[in-house]
């Protein structure tokens, strides 16, 4: 099911991009409406690319990104004596 998600996250993320492509072959790029559309086009595909980032950081294949126990140690609160 994960696989899944993550394999739509990336196919989701390419169609703006396609989109945007299509926009700079018609040369709207330099228009009021081409820059807007493609500034949309490029937050959707931001988004769903850092959804697949997230997904491939919680799997383990960037090491360098894991979270520590550091970090969790600082968000506890100070007991009370």
């Amino acid at each position: 099911m994960l696989v899944l998600t993550l394999l739509l996250s990336i196919a989701l993320g390419t169609i703006p991009l396609a989109g945007i492509v299509w926009i700079a072959l018609r040369g709207a790029v330099t228009t009021v409406d081409g820059l807007f559309m493609s500034l949309i086009l490029l937050s959707l595909s931001a988004v769903f690319y850092l959804n697949a980032l997230l997904e491939l950081r919680d799997r383990g294949v960037f090491p360098f990104a894991q979270r520590t126990n550091a970090s969790k140690a600082k968000q506890q609160p100070p007991k009370a004596d």
